[in-house]
C-alpha cells in the first residue's frame, strides 16, 4: 500500500513597503487585482495599523482585523480573519493596538504567526502572498517580513520627493542588516507619481547610487482618484484605462522577477549630499541656466 504524497507548490511571497501617503496600498491593491485578473490565487496581507490596505479590493469595505478578533476572544480560527474581494482575492488585515497602547508592529507578528500555525497559505493553494507594509520605520513588527525571511522579495514604492527616498533608503538599510541571517532581499523601486523627466531622472539616479533598479514608472493620474472614490482599484473600476495597463505591466514584471539582491544604501551624509546636488540642479533648470535634466550629477 502506497501512502499519498501531497505536493506543495511554491508560494511567491512579496513585501511592498513605502512611507505613509506615498500610494503604497493603492499600488499593492492594483498589483493584487492584476494578478487575480490573470488567474492567480492571491492573498493581500495588510500590515498597516489603519487597516485600510484591502479596502479597494472590497468595494471600500473595512474588514475585522486579526487583533480585533483576538481582543474579542482568546482563540481565533484564522479563517475568521480572511475575506474575499475582487475576483476572489483573499484579504487579511493585521490591525493594531488600541490608540496609545502597545506596539503597532504587534499586529503583524500576531497575524503572521496565526496564519502560519494554521497552514492557511498552503490550504488556500495560493500563488502569491503580498504584504503591504508601512515603510516610515523598519523596526519591530514592521520588519518581520524582512527579518524573518517571510517575504522572498521586497519592493518599495517611492516618489522623487526626499522623504519618500529617505524612507526607501532606510528600508534598504534594514534589508542589508538582515541579509546575512536569512532575511528578504531587495527586488526594486516602484516609482510612483512620476509625471516629468526630472522626477524620473531623480529616481533613476537614486537607484544607480544604491545598486538597485526601477521596476516600473507609475504616473499620477485622476483615474486612480476616481476609482478609489468609488471604493475600487483602477483595474476593477477602469479596466480599459492606460493607468490600468501600467498596473498590469507592473504585475507582469513582479511575476517574472526571480532574483533580488542586497542593496547598497547611502549613509545619511551621502544622502544629504546627493539630495543637495539635485536641489542645485533643479534650481538651475528652473532659472533657465540649464536645459533638460541629466540622469547623473
Amino acid at each position: 500500500m502506497y501512502s499519498k504524497i501531497i505536493m506543495t507548490k511554491k508560494i511567491k511571497q512579496i513585501a511592498v513597503y513605502g512611507k505613509g501617503g506615498i500610494g503604497k496600498s493603492t499600488t499593492t491593491s492594483n498589483i493584487s487585482a492584476a494578478l487575480v485578473e490573470s488567474g492567480y490565487k492571491v492573498l493581500q496581507f495588510g500590515c498597516d495599523p489603519k487597516s485600510d490596505s484591502t479596502n479597494t479590493l472590497r468595494d471600500g469595505k473595512y474588514i475585522p482585523t486579526v487583533l480585533d478578533l483576538l481582543r474579542e476572544k482568546h482563540k481565533v480560527d484564522a479563517h475568521e480573519a480572511i475575506f474575499q474581494g475582487f475576483r476572489g482575492v483573499y484579504c487579511v488585515e493585521a490591525g493594531g493596538p488600541a490608540p496609545g497602547v502597545g506596539c503597532a508592529g504587534r499586529g503583524i507578528i500576531t497575524a503572521v504567526e496565526l496564519l502560519k500555525q494554521q497552514n492557511i497559505f498552503e490550504e488556500l493553494e495560493l500563488d502569491y502572498v503580498i504584504f503591504d507594509v508601512l515603510g516610515d520605520v523598519v523596526c519591530g513588527g514592521f520588519a518581520v517580513p524582512i527579518r524573518e525571511g517571510i517575504a522572498e522579495h521586497v519592493f518599495t514604492v517611492s516618489s522623487s520627493d526626499f522623504m519618500a527616498i529617505y524612507a526607501a533608503n532606510n528600508l534598504m538599510k534594514g534589508i542589508k542588516k538582515y541579509s546575512n541571517t536569512g532575511g528578504a532581499l531587495f527586488g526594486g523601486i516602484i516609482a510612483n507619481s512620476i509625471n516629468s523627466s526630472y522626477q524620473q531622472s531623480i529616481i533613476d539616479d537614486f537607484a544607480e547610487k544604491t545598486g538597485t533598479q526601477v521596476v516600473e514608472y507609475v504616473p499620477r493620474s485622476i483615474t486612480v482618484t476616481q476609482s478609489e472614490l468609488s471604493g475600487r482599484t483602477t483595474i476593477e473600476a477602469q479596466p480599459a484605462s492606460r493607468q490600468a495597463d501600467i498596473y498590469r505591466s507592473l504585475a507582469r514584471k513582479i511575476h517574472a522577477h526571480t532574483e533580488s539582491k542586497v542593496p547598497t544604501p547611502l549613509d545619511i551624509d551621502a544622502l544629504r549630499e546627493w539630495s543637495a546636488r539635485w536641489a542645485d540642479q533643479l534650481l538651475a533648470i528652473e532659472s533657465g541656466e540649464v536645459r533638460g535634466v541629466q540622469a547623473n550629477i
